[in-house]
């Protein structure tokens, strides 16, 4: 295939999958006017969007890459999945016999998401370079693709089309009765165990893939972050804004995971993933430790204030704030300087041989002497294979001739 047709191919593909979103959200509306809506429908058809848009400017620039036809068919995939679901609800449940074919679409979108769940398989196994981390995974990629293929056959004929219940299935038979129930969990630990297989490459992984892995590890984190703090949080706090705790996280990860699969593919802006992680291991634990600092302290000088003058809610709160306010550059610059001797040790120690060169250099007149401190600066901090000092100074000739020349000292080491 050229890279004409390619890249035509996949823009139509994105093109086609942009508008089944666009219609899944129209008919998402209508269902919810009519009291039919899942809590769920409108992340799930929201989040796929952006994968089909990333796989064809993927595709676009490297035709060749496997990368971008995955999340191309991924995002068409799922936007026929949310198209058909949404589709069968309206003619189904919202306003049964409305448009024809609302049965079909159910039956269709029922089966076809197991396929589409089960892409996320191959993607995580092949990425970031297109093939698999090593041979001895090749038998669990095979054994991948029978159980998603088996899988969505037993579900085209599970009895009932859930979530479309009480909707009987025209094809089913009542022995696959409940085998959703063993189908989804199985291909969450084929797509877990194909997200481990990243940290497994990760081991061996060269310096550009090392980031290319980083990418999409950092995104897929503060997603599955977002869900845990979602069923967590609700579930010991019954506090409705916590909802939103979790839910920002978990959209945000989500929308993340195609944006950094193309940041990682195309590499642009690769390197700033570093920071990225670390003001967000920076800023996300202040903002935990401020935050129970700050309900402690309110409830405890609340307790208080009670005890002394029957009355002091106003006054443990404006105390709590200005100790938290206080508080927060102290905190910050500790934490910072936990999470770089804790995680980030070799940029830690470099930053810290440069202060301290920094602090020599004001003191040393020795010109040799500055040549050998600085290439060992250098050598320790960039490692690199050979390290020269070069010294520029200007030299006046003879009055006869009027040329200048050029005095160097080299410094030069050599490791290895």
């Amino acid at each position: 295939m050229s890279k004409r047709t390619a890249t035509w191919l996949a823009w139509s593909m994105c093109a086609l999958s942009l508008v089944l979103t666009a219609l899944s959200l129209f008919l998402l509306t209508l269902n919810g006017s009519h009291g039919y809506i899942f809590d769920y429908w409108f992340e799930t058809t929201v989040t796929g969007a952006p994968f089909p848009l990333v796989g064809a400017l993927i595709i676009s620039s490297r035709p060749e890459n496997i990368i971008g036809w995955l999340l191309c068919t991924y995002g068409l995939v799922t936007a026929v999945v949310h198209f058909s679901a949404e589709y069968a609800t309206y003619t189904q449940l919202a306003q049964p016999g409305s448009l024809l074919g609302g049965e079909a679409l159910g039956w269709f979108a029922y089966w076809l998401w197991t396929l589409g769940a089960g892409l996320l398989v191959p993607l995580f196994l092949l990425f970031p370079t297109g093939r698999l981390p090593s041979s001895r995974w090749r038998g669990f990629a095979a054994f991948s693709a029978l159980a998603i293929l088996v899988g969505a056959v037993f579900m085209a004929f599970s009895p009932t089309l859930l979530p479309f219940e009480p909707v009987s299935n025209p094809l089913g038979t009542h022995s696959l009765r409940g085998v959703d129930r063993i189908i989804e969990p199985l291909i969450f630990i084929l797509i877990l165990i194909a997200a481990v297989s990243m940290f497994v490459r990760l081991r061996h992984a060269r310096e550009v893939e090392r980031q290319q892995i980083k990418w999409l590890a950092y995104t897929a984190v503060v997603g599955v972050s977002g869900v845990i703090l979602y069923h967590t949080l609700l579930v010991l706090i019954n506090e409705s804004w916590l909802w939103w705790v979790g839910f920002i996280p978990n959209i945000v990860g989500f929308l993340g995971i195609p944006i950094a699969i193309g940041i990682a593919i195309l590499r642009y802006r690769l390197y700033e993933i570093d920071l990225i992680i670390n003001r967000t291991l920076v800023y996300g634990s202040l903002t935990g430790l401020l935050a129970v600092l700050y309900f402690g302290g309110v409830t405890a000088l609340q307790s208080l204030f009670s005890l002394l003058t029957g009355q002091g809610n106003t006054l443990a709160i404006v105390v709590s704030t200005l100790a938290i306010a206080a508080l927060f550059n102290p905190l910050r610059r500790r934490i910072q300087s936990f999470i770089d001797r804790r995680f980030y040790r070799r940029k830690y120690d470099a930053r810290k041989t440069l202060e301290a060169f920094g602090s020599k250099l004001r003191d040393e007149t020795d010109l040799e002497k500055l040549c050998e401190d600085l290439a060992e600066v250098v050598d320790e901090t960039v490692q690199p294979a050979h390290v020269s000092v070069i010294l520029r100074s200007e030299v006046p000739s003879s009055s006869t001739t009027r040329e200048q020349g050029q005095q160097d000292q080299q410094t030069t080491k050599h490791e290895g």
